[in-house]
């Protein structure tokens, strides 16, 4: 697994444990983003150290080389002087020397092909996470809203709960029933409280009273007539309309 593929896979990790606990989605994006700074400083560190590797190979593929040159330029000055034994021994020096510097070449090659590919996958998280960045506030802005919405909605559920609403009816006709107990027990209060004839007859007489105030009052007003008797029967009853015609009548009559 590479370098990039591992810290990949250690910031997927991070980010599944901080959404799971995630409660304030704000605090949580904040986090997101220094942890994908974290990530992007530690992949900056392995990609300077692989590349620092690369230059090291290059280096040594290039001592490499000039070993070889030195081996050969030696077996060519051991052949001029006459020591064909020791350009033997420089030759072979000479092909070790150059084969390692061919060996540690091609690893470079390689090496640096893969530091290439790192860099542009270095660049690449950089870009993401200025994008994620950028889209910080947008995501703020619609968990807020999103909030909002959910707590609008436990609002209304708990305003259009029948429980509340039933339990309101039932203790106004609850009061209702208890106002209706009340006016019965002072209904029966009156019924039997006292003498009911005596009441009755100070009903009556009561009754009386006011037709007899009601023809005063018309009497005063001029409404009656000669012809005043009839209404004065219709207003009053038994031996209050009697009263009210001899009053009419006068004493001359």
């Amino acid at each position: 697994m590479g370098i990039l593929d591992r810290l990949s896979t250690m910031f997927r990790s991070n980010i599944n444990d901080l959404i799971s606990r995630a409660e304030n989605p704000e605090k949580m994006l904040n986090q997101l983003i220094l942890d994908m700074k974290s990530q992007l400083a530690k992949a900056k560190q392995q990609v300077a150290s692989a590349i620092a590797d690369e230059k090291k190979l290059q280096a040594d593929a290039e001592a490499e080389r000039r070993q070889a040159e030195e081996w050969e330029r030696r077996a060519m000055l051991a052949v001029q002087e006459g020591r064909d034994d020791l350009a033997k021994q420089a030759l072979a020096r000479y092909n070790e020397h150059l084969q390692g510097a061919q060996t540690l070449h091609e690893t470079w090659l390689k090496h640096r092909a893969e530091m290439e590919q790192l860099k542009g996958q270095l660049r690449h998280l950089n870009d993401k996470i200025e994008e994620a960045k950028r889209k910080k506030n947008i995501l703020i802005a619609r968990a807020k809203r999103a909030e909002a919405q959910q707590r609008i909605q436990e609002t209304m559920s708990g305003l259009s709960d029948k429980s509340a609403f039933e339990s309101f009816e039932r203790m106004s006709e609850k009061i209702e029933a208890t106002e209706r107990k009340a006016l019965a027990a002072a209904e029966l209060q009156e019924e039997f409280a006292g003498d009911r004839l005596v009441q009755q007859f100070e009903a009556l007489e009561y009754h009386g009273s006011a037709d007899q105030q009601l023809l005063e009052l018309k009497r005063k007003m001029g409404l009656l007539g000669a012809g005043s008797g009839g209404e004065a029967r219709q207003l009053g009853a038994g031996g209050d309309v009697h009263e009210a015609e001899i009053e009419e009548e006068g004493p001359g009559k």
